[in-house]
Formats: C-alpha cells, structure tokens, sequence
C-alpha cells in the first residue's frame, strides 16, 4: 500500500492491545514483530475436521498468558498449512486461518497460523503481513493506541 500525499499512517507501539471479532476476542495482548512474516495465535487442543467438504479447525486460545488468561472456544475454516521457522530456528507445520484483526481503529483480514505459544510473552504475534503499509511503529513505545 502506498501512502498518498496528506495520508498519515498510525503509530503503534511494539506492543499493543487488538481484538479478533471473528474470534470473539474482544481484547487481547500483541507483539508486534516485524520479523515475522506472517501473523500467529495461541491456540490449543486443535482438532480439524470436515464440514461439507471443507475442512475446519476448532481450537481454544487464551486471551493473556498466564492464569488471568480467558480461555475462548474458537473454529474457523482453514485456508492453508505451510511450514513456518520459529524464532529459534525449528521448522513446523502449522494451520492457517483467516480473520479479522481490529487495531485502534482499523479493521481489516489477516492470515493467522495456530500455534502453542505457552513460552511466549504475549499470546498473538503480528506479523508484516498484517501490518504492510498499515502503521508506522515506534519500538520504543507501548500501548499507543490505547486499551
């Protein structure tokens, strides 16, 4: 996306609250990275099936890490598997799915992998994928766009 004269983007911090209504996430801890492609969720007990010839996952995430967390039962359509390298170099397979993500005020479809992220600070990732031309990103900053 190419920003037009007079266009200003968002500025976001390196981490922020977003919302999943898809999901039913209506807030939920994220880190913003751009070094990871494509976005990913905290979710276990995946279990796939099939429903008129598509195939679905359903699935539980939490909303924060550690025991405040919410637990949400969650499913969606799957759009894709591929492959993905985590940070530590380890190469999985993993569920794609898409939805919609809302930060501050823009809303808008991402790809979104599943993943168990019970070692991670924050349970959703943001990728370049989903923030591509979207915001302008202070890593000294948090919480920009409010709670």
């Amino acid at each position: 996306m190419q920003v037009r004269r007079g266009q200003s983007l968002a500025h976001i911090g390196w981490r922020e609250w977003a919302a999943l209504p898809d999901l039913g996430v209506d807030r939920i801890g994220a880190k913003i990275d751009t070094g990871a492609k494509i976005s990913a969720i905290h979710a276990v007990n995946m279990k796939e099936f099939e429903t008129d010839g598509v195939r679905h996952v359903e699935f539980w995430l939490h909303t924060l890490q550690g025991k405040k967390s919410r637990e949400i039962f969650c499913h969606a359509p799957i759009t894709d598997k591929r492959f993905i390298r985590s940070s530590n170099g380890q190469e999985e397979e993993r569920i794609i799915i898409e939805t919609d993500l809302r930060l501050g005020a823009q809303l808008w479809t991402i790809g979104l992998t599943l993943a168990n992220r019970d070692a991670m600070e924050f349970p959703l990732l943001i990728g370049r994928d989903a923030l591509g031309g979207k915001f302008i990103i202070d890593p000294d900053a948090s919480y920009l766009l409010g709670g």
